[in-house]
């Protein structure tokens, strides 16, 4: 029986119902359009509480609180620690390379330690003199050149296209006009290459004739693949690849 003399109200739109005597379940809404409202906020409820961050879905899903403020300064901290740490190891792998050569070691045997090839090697690491000019080269290498890569390269696997194209020269822009000509061109790369798994390796730059290189390893599903962004003297985009490790 759903006898109900007591006074009710609508749970959508808080009007009073009619009080219900007999059979049948007990009225909640004044109508269908008070019923479809009441379910459009239950979803919507239920997607508010879905769309929380990855942080919180994380603690979530193995039984965590949420990290407290101190924590992600902490971490933050902790990260600005690992950069320095990564900076630190560079240079010494830099110094550990010129004496290397200084003792006279070829730059084949030095691609062996750092499993590279020689020309790898020699990019990163060597001090080409411009026939030109009798200067050290990569004294021209631009400065954030190596940022402005990264920026490109994960515009490009985030999917904004016409942010990729921002900084082309006229030849680059013109082989890829528009987003869609970059949309496709990174659907190429996925068919050749596979799933793109998110993990990007440090930049490398160098000068390359009048260009600046900057390298990138990138992982894809069937191996690594360097995305190669090469530079004018103005800083724009003049060359956009992908190449397999041994081929720079």
């Amino acid at each position: 029986m759903a006898d109900v003399t007591e006074p009710t109200v609508c749970e959508a739109c808080g009007r009073s119902l009619i009080p219900q005597t007999g059979p049948g379940r007990r009225r909640r809404f004044c109508d269908a359009t008070c019923r479809s409202a009441a379910r459009r906020r239950r979803v919507s409820g239920s997607f508010v509480k879905q769309s929380l961050t990855s942080r919180e879905r994380k603690a979530k899903l193995y039984g965590m609180e949420s990290p407290p403020p101190d924590s992600m300064a902490s971490a933050l901290a902790k990260l600005g620690k690992a950069l320095a740490s990564a900076q630190d190891a560079e240079l010494r792998l830099r110094e550990a390379v010129d004496a290397a050569r200084d003792a006279g070691r070829t730059w084949a045997e030095i691609g062996d330690i750092l499993g590279t090839t020689r020309q790898a090697a020699f990019q990163r690491f060597g001090r080409p003199i411009d026939p030109r000019t009798g200067a050290p080269m990569n004294d021209s290498v631009l400065p954030q050149a190596a940022d402005t890569a990264v920026g490109l390269l994960v515009n490009l696997v985030e999917g904004r296209w016409d942010d990729v194209r921002r900084d082309f020269d006229s030849k680059v822009a013109e082989a890829l006009p528009d987003a869609d000509s970059v949309a496709a061109m990174w659907a190429a790369v996925a068919g050749r290459f596979g799933r793109y798994e998110q993990r990007m390796g440090e930049p490398h730059a160098h000068q390359l004739g009048d260009y600046t290189v900057v390298d990138v390893a990138l992982e894809f599903e069937v191996g690594t693949q360097v995305g190669r962004v090469s530079f004018n003297r103005d800083g724009k985009v003049a060359g956009l690849f992908f190449l397999p490790p041994d081929a720079t």
